[in-house]
Formats: structure tokens, sequence, C-alpha cells
């Protein structure tokens, strides 16, 4: 008896001290960048593209990025989400639980999440060009979205799973196909989940420089065509914190800053819409 206490105590504070650092982390890198960069925002930042010289530390801002990673990242996540969601619901309404398929589908998805992004960003290119692309808007929208295709099916596969086995034997003891079981019990009960399954690949994707480093390209104008290059935030940051000349860096901090905010709004949008769902499903 005793020795289970020690042990709940051990486990208890190994918790706390666990959380305790990942909150610590989370501030941390929020104060550093609000502390670097807020000095260097200003509304040019997110409303202008670089002039001549920007990063010499002249005028402009990074509208350019904020705009072509928002077009790669949504691009991204469409496909991504077109991709994802038939085989999660094939794989919980169609296929047979535990056989080998099914759990070599799962393997291959979670090989593939821990699959460093450089390599998404090489395959890509590759694709690129066997199809005789070259470095634009794209490009990429197709590597973000290998990126982002294995996070957001394994995430989804998690919360489909979890939707209670009889709401399914319900709907087919009223006579539903497994298809209209899949659209109307499986994915609605499991949406607020989906959303955030959504938003975490989201996160994942706007925020990965190696996989558009050599697919997106970059450029100092706004993307306006799909064949045409598309600068980003994590590569703008990149060039930004690589110039020698302090007025530019301190730029890279307000740019990482830019992200971050983006990053927090689609998290809060998210909560709502899945709170908001949420009352819809069984608890």
């Amino acid at each position: 008896m005793k020795f289970a206490r020690i042990e709940e105590a051990f486990f208890k504070a190994l918790m706390a001290v666990a959380t305790m650092v990942i909150l610590a982390t989370l501030v941390l890198i929020l104060g550093a960048v609000l502390v670097k960069g807020l000095p260097a925002m200003n509304l040019a930042m997110v409303t202008q593209t670089p002039k001549g010289g920007f990063y010499l530390g002249k005028e402009g801002g990074i509208l350019n990025a904020i705009v072509g990673s928002l077009y790669v990242t949504g691009g991204a996540t469409l496909i991504a989400f077109v991709v994802a969601l038939p085989i999660v619901l094939f794989l919980n309404a169609y296929a047979r639980k535990g056989s080998r398929f099914v759990e070599l589908t799962r393997f291959s998805f979670d090989v593939l999440w821990g699959v460093p992004s450089i390599v998404y960003g090489a395959f890509g290119f590759a694709v690129m060009l066997f199809l005789g692309l070259r470095a634009s808007l794209l490009g990429g929208i197709i590597a973000v979205a290998f990126l982002m295709l294995p996070i957001m099916a394994r995430a989804m596969d998690e919360v489909v799973r979890m939707v209670p086995k009889e709401l399914l034997d319900a709907s087919y003891s009223v006579g539903a196909t497994r298809l209209e079981t899949a659209r109307k019990v499986l994915a609605r009960q499991a949406l607020p989940g989906i959303l955030t399954a959504v938003l975490i690949a989201f996160g994942r994707g706007i925020g990965d420089a190696a996989s558009v480093m050599f697919t997106a390209g970059f450029t100092d104008s706004l993307p306006h065509s799909l064949f045409g290059p598309a600068a980003t935030l994590p590569l703008a940051i990149f060039f930004q914190l690589g110039t020698p000349v302090p007025e530019v860096q301190e730029r890279a901090y307000a740019s990482a800053l830019v992200l971050t905010v983006i990053i927090l709004i689609t998290s809060v949008v998210a909560r709502l819409i899945g709170r908001r769902v949420a009352r819809h499903t069984v608890g």
C-alpha cells in the first residue's frame, strides 16, 4: 500500500514537472518573439511587399509571404482533407477491423508522419520535375499536401475510432448503408475532432520551411498564378535572419510574430467551431 502511494506521488510529480516544462517552453518562445519582434512591427510590415533593398534594411513588408503562406497551406489543407477523410472513413466503416490491410495502412501513416519535411521537399521536387513544373505555388501546395496528409489522416483516424460502436450498430439496425453510416454517423459524431486534426495539420504546414524551400520558390511579389513562384513566411524569416543587418534580423522576429498570430487565430476559430459542432454530437 505504501509503495503504491509512493509510486502515485512520483508519477504525479513527474507529470507536474513535464507540464511546467511545456508551459515554460511556450512562454519563453512567445516571450522571445514578442520582445524581439514588437519593436520592428508596424503597419507597413503586413500591408506592403518588399521594396528595393528590403533585405538591407530599407522599406517594405512581408505581405507577399503572408499571402503566399495562406495560399500554399490553404491549398495543401484542401487536398490533404479531400484525400484523408475518405481513407479514414473507409478504414473505420468498410475495412475489417484488425485486418492486416488496416494495420499496414495505419503503420504507413505513422512512418510517413515521422519522415523529415526536407524529404517531402525533395520528393515534391522530384514530382515537379516529372510533371515538368518549375518552383511555383502549385509545387509548394503539392509538397506541403504530402507533408500534411499523414498528420491529418492519423489524427482523424484516432478521433473516428473513438465513436461508440453502439452508434454504428444502431445505424445499421435501422437499415442505413455503410456509406450513410460513414457520412451521417461517423463523420458527424467525430466532426469536432476532425476539425482539430485539420488545425493540427494546418499549423504544421504553414510553419514548415524545408518542404517549400525547393518547391515554392520565393518572390517579392504577390502570387498571381499557380505556376509562378510564391513567398512563404518560414522562408522569409530564414532569409531575414541570414542577413548581417540588425534591423532586418528584428524584422525576422516580427515575421515570426505574424506567423504565430495566424496560428493562434486559426486555433481559436477552430476551437469555437468545434465547441459549436460538439453540441450536436452524442457525448
